[in-house]
């Protein structure tokens, strides 16, 4: 209720990989913003330096060799909304630079570009990895950690959240019985008792 009061501030969500980060920053957005409002995400692990600082401010044409026409970027997509950036652990010293700017002054500036734009987004982040280690190591600046850690959720693993697990896979049950249309109605005691125990 604290991060839904505040609907503006940064969020960062820690949490082992697949403990349902993703969906704990939907469910931010779609409890503090408007139907319309964008929900803009990307994983920031899965791109190079220069293509995820293409991808989260856009560039101008001619800023690159490929760069045949303007881009928008995903701040400016999410505009009004929220950006969600996934393992944000992942991201280089570069950029690091650029979004640290961007949540201190509110506006970017595109990639060969020379305006400045304003912007009026939420950021939410997630990583899996320990923040302040990268720190130490100077992986990671801590100006932009603490700009990132305004509010904070730990998610624990499913091991450790007992029913939890069960609620997730009858969820799962029902999506693959409807889309398979089999007559699917729960599971057995055996099979929650071996779900509730796997790690």
């Amino acid at each position: 209720s604290r991060v839904v009061r505040r609907k503006w501030a940064t969020v960062l969500i820690r949490g082992e990989t697949g403990t349902g980060k993703e969906l704990i920053a939907r469910s931010i957005h779609y409890n503090t913003c408007q139907s319309n409002e964008p929900f803009v995400e990307i994983n920031c692990s899965a791109l190079t330096e220069s293509l995820l600082e293409s991808e989260l401010f856009g560039h101008e044409k001619g800023a690159f060799t490929d760069a045949k026409t303007s881009k928008i970027g995903l701040f400016e997509l999410a505009q009004n909304g929220t950006l969600f950036l996934d393992e944000i652990g992942d991201i280089s010293l570069k950029v690091q630079i650029k979004l640290l700017k961007a949540l201190e002054e509110k506006t970017i500036r595109r990639v060969g570009g020379t305006r400045d734009i304003k912007i009026n987004t939420r950021i939410i982040t997630a990583t899996n990895r320990d923040l302040q280690a990268a720190i130490k190591k100077g992986e990671f600046r801590n100006d932009l950690y603490y700009r990132l850690n305004v509010l904070t959720i730990n998610v624990p693993p499913l091991r450790n959240r007992g029913e939890d697990v069960l609620l997730i896979a009858t969820h799962f049950l029902n999506e693959f019985a409807a889309e398979y249309e089999c007559p699917l109605e729960g599971f057995e005691p055996l099979a929650e008792e071996l779900l509730k125990r796997y790690q």
